[in-house]
């Protein structure tokens, strides 16, 4: 195999944009969930707590409904051509196993894998080419919040013809769900499909379900995850709590998700890209938080931004959904 990969860096990932957005963050304290995917460290620990807690590692009844998933979406594609394009790639198993029902059909693959994190890509480009010639995976680095030209990139820069079967695994979750939708129906074109999956709230009862799934979050390992850029920054240990809980955001809107806040206890001054941040004991900065859906949220939102949902796949412990969808 080539040692030589070409990797496409999108200008939102260029940086002074990188600079940009990590100051904002910390002006803001709201950390930027694609700084946590920064280094060759990150990504390790991330991995780690995939294995461990994802539901797609550790619950059979979830690999049974992405594998029914990636076969109905296979089956559906129209063209014997297909570029798969995994937004937020991560490790890149997912993408592989629908790349192998495509092959597995006959289909001429092209696979973009899409991430901030030049590791993630590396990663899901080595399990892809397993499936996928090299030739045919065109790894990209973008910043799927800031990149406003991600239409007219992909109508320029990939072949405009191929029916395009474009995945959005583990990543709703992280967004704000009415800035992220606008930007993947963007990408769609009538022959597109989107494949999406949402972590989800269990149970008749939304609220009781959201809490439910919180020890999924407060454990070590996601602390490790977490704490790696605090660190990195300048923080200490001693300086602070590392806390998860629970917020109904936007305030109103009934729907939850899990934050996690560093509430300092200690003053803490650093120095960041030549500016300083002052944080005095009680103050908080939030790192990281995940929603969680219910089916028919999802339907919601994908109606709200002219999705059709053609089919669905949930889990029985109703903690996953996979959902299939195409422009309305």
């Amino acid at each position: 195999m080539n040692t030589v990969a070409q990797i496409t860096i999108h200008p939102s990932q260029f940086p002074d944009a990188v600079r940009r957005d990590l100051l904002e963050s910390l002006r803001s304290r709201q950390i930027n969930h694609k700084f946590h995917y920064d280094s060759v460290k990150q990504t390790h620990r991330w991995l780690a707590l995939h294995q461990a807690y994802a539901p797609s590692r550790t619950d059979p009844d979830c690999q049974r409904i992405y594998e029914a998933a990636f076969a109905t979406a296979a089956a559906q594609h129209p063209a014997l051509k297909a570029h798969v394009i995994g937004l937020g790639c991560g490790g890149g198993q997912k993408d592989t196993r629908l790349l192998r029902h495509l092959a597995a059909l006959g289909r001429d693959l092209l696979y973009t894998p899409c991430d901030v994190s030049v590791p993630m890509v590396l990663v899901a480009r080595a399990a892809a080419l397993a499936v996928v010639p090299e030739e045919n995976c065109l790894p990209l680095v973008c910043d799927l919040a800031t990149a406003d030209d991600l239409p007219e990139f992909f109508q320029t820069r990939r072949p405009a013809e191929v029916p395009r079967l474009i995945t959005f695994f583990g990543m709703l979750p992280n967004f704000d769900p009415d800035a992220v939708m606008p930007r993947l129906a963007a990408l769609l074109r009538p022959h597109d499909r989107l494949l999406l999956s949402a972590n989800l709230a269990p149970g008749p009862d939304y609220a009781a379900g959201v809490e439910r799934v919180l020890p999924q979050y407060d454990n070590e390992l996601t602390r490790d995850w977490l704490m790696t850029l605090l660190l990195d920054l300048g923080v200490e240990r001693g300086d602070g709590r590392l806390g998860f809980g629970i917020q109904e955001y936007p305030p109103g809107s009934g729907l939850r998700r899990i934050a996690a806040l560093f509430r300092f206890e200690r003053p803490r001054a650093l120095l960041v890209e030549g500016e300083r941040f002052d944080f005095a004991p009680g103050e908080t900065l939030r790192v990281f938080f995940s929603y969680r859906y219910t089916p028919e949220r999802v339907r919601r939102l994908l109606a709200r931004h002219g999705l059709e949902l053609r089919e669905q796949w949930i889990t029985d412990s109703e903690e996953e959904g996979v959902f299939l969808c195409r422009r309305a």
